[in-house]
């Protein structure tokens, strides 16, 4: 079982990210969006929108440096464990608290706006609730099991692991002793990652490139009095053209 779960499952997670990515640009590009629902409601989109996108990005940069950088590149650079401790505690929880606001406040808005509620996929339910929980269990993690319970070096464990996917050479074992919070996670997020590209989610690989380099829209004014002369309004009764005249 721990060789399903974390050799396994991850290559199949990965490979569905993969794939599915390919597949839907070149059979739904016009799917390929947000399905924006701004139109319904804005005001609480204003407020949950940028909490849930910039902290976002903050979880994933901090998960990125969690990961993929060894413990040895920040020895190297004088950056002591307490300090990097200190660091990872601190943003992750700030950024943790944002993105968690900022879901809140877009899920209740979701489902209290009725025009927003019907434009709710099938798929937008299963990618908030595994989106829910991969944020509540990675809170608990940086929150609860390395403030309230301790501390807890996932850089021993976790962090080889995750890398020695990459290398080819997976080392399941070392998820084995792992608490259970982080085992959690660790598959929540994977599932997530499997259905990432059937779900909206798939806009985070999109960018209005080519609004930079598209030629300018051109807007010209219409003259009145040349419209006036050729058209009729369309309250007036059109004027007959004269009768043509046959000669005998």
């Amino acid at each position: 079982m721990n060789n399903v779960a974390w050799m396994t499952l991850p290559y199949v997670a990965f490979t569905s990210f993969l794939v599915g990515h390919v597949w839907r640009y070149r059979y739904d590009q016009f799917g390929w969006t947000t399905r924006s629902s701004q139109i319904h409601e804005s005001r609480l989109l204003k407020l949950g929108s940028p909490l849930f996108h910039f902290g976002m990005l903050a979880v994933i940069g901090g998960h990125a440096l969690g990961l993929l950088i060894p413990e040895s590149w920040t020895s190297f650079f004088g950056i002591s464990e307490h300090t990097y401790h200190l660091i990872s505690v601190t943003a992750g929880s700030v950024s943790g608290v944002a993105v968690i606001a900022g879901l809140a406040i877009l899920v209740y808005r979701r489902v209290t706006v009725p025009a927003v509620r019907q434009a709710t996929s099938r798929s937008d339910k299963i990618m908030y609730v595994l989106l829910a929980a991969a944020l509540l269990t990675g809170m608990w993690n940086t929150m609860g099991t390395n403030l309230i319970a301790g501390s807890y070096d996932y850089r021993q464990t976790v962090s080889p692991w995750f890398r020695s996917l990459f290398s080819l050479h997976p080392q399941p074992e070392l998820m084995v002793g792992t608490p259970l919070s982080y085992q959690v996670h660790g598959l929540v997020v994977l599932a997530l990652i499997a259905i990432w590209p059937y779900t909206r989610l798939v806009h985070m690989f999109s960018a209005p490139v080519g609004y930079l380099v598209r030629p300018y829209v051109v807007y010209r004014s219409k003259d009145r009095q040349s419209a006036d002369r050729r058209y009729a309004k369309a309250w007036e009764t059109p004027v007959a053209p004269p009768a043509r005249s046959r000669w005998v």
